[in-house]
């Protein structure tokens, strides 16, 4: 668990951490566990959240477990330089719904000494990077990746499945439409997925294993 005693006091400049993860592994909830503490700390906090997360609450960040902190719905990262000025920290949940400017923008906002703690989904449906994580873990000091656990295995998860037939990239939901699927599981349902779509059974697109004489 991320600890603030980490954290180089002596220096004039702030500082990113990104938390990132699939979806149910708890992202939101240690950004405002962290949040929460600072405000305890009697730091002057703003957090925000993109337009399109309509999720829960419109004006604040919820996580799965109900937790909750106010919070400013904004449609471009352009907006939270203006509105974090006098604060010691900036919370930004959900970041891969961003631009690509939030990267800059966090950057910013750390070289002008605040601290910024970012949350986001590390990977799309389809398993691919998604928006700007990866760009804001590579400028990040503090990378915290949390896990799911595997709706079929019991095992650590790190896939979001969308078990919904809707290729769109954005599409808000919860356990109804997606499921947290570790690699194993998650290989499987896309194969699975796939054969359904052409319809073909599983075995005819699983990848042939080579047999004992091919390997000698």
């Amino acid at each position: 668990m991320f600890s603030e005693k980490v954290v180089d006091k002596s220096s004039s400049c702030g500082w990113i951490e990104v938390i990132t993860g699939s979806m149910f592994s708890g992202k939101t909830e240690e950004l405002i566990r962290r949040l929460n503490r600072a405000i305890i700390a009697k730091k002057k906090v703003k957090i925000f959240k993109p337009e399109v997360d309509s999720r829960y609450d419109k004006n604040k960040v919820v996580s799965h477990d109900s937790n909750e902190i106010n919070s400013t719905v904004i449609s471009s990262s352009l907006e939270i330089v203006k509105s974090s000025k006098g604060f010691n920290v900036v919370g930004i949940d959900e970041a891969q719904f961003f631009d690509e400017g939030i990267v800059d923008v966090c950057n910013e906002l750390a070289n002008s000494g605040i601290r910024v703690v970012v949350a986001g989904l590390d990977m799309d449906f389809k398993g691919n990077p998604f928006g700007p994580m990866p760009k804001l873990m590579a400028v990040a000091e503090y990378v915290t990746k949390v896990h799911a656990i595997c709706s079929k295995t019991g095992r650590l998860a790190n896939y979001s499945f969308r078990k919904k037939n809707n290729d769109s990239l954005v599409m808000l939901g919860e356990s109804e439409e997606y499921e947290p699927l570790s690699r194993e599981s998650f290989f499987k349902a896309i194969i699975s997925d796939n054969a359904r779509k052409i319809n073909v059974t599983v075995e005819e697109v699983l990848p042939k294993k080579p047999s004992n004489r091919q390997l000698k």
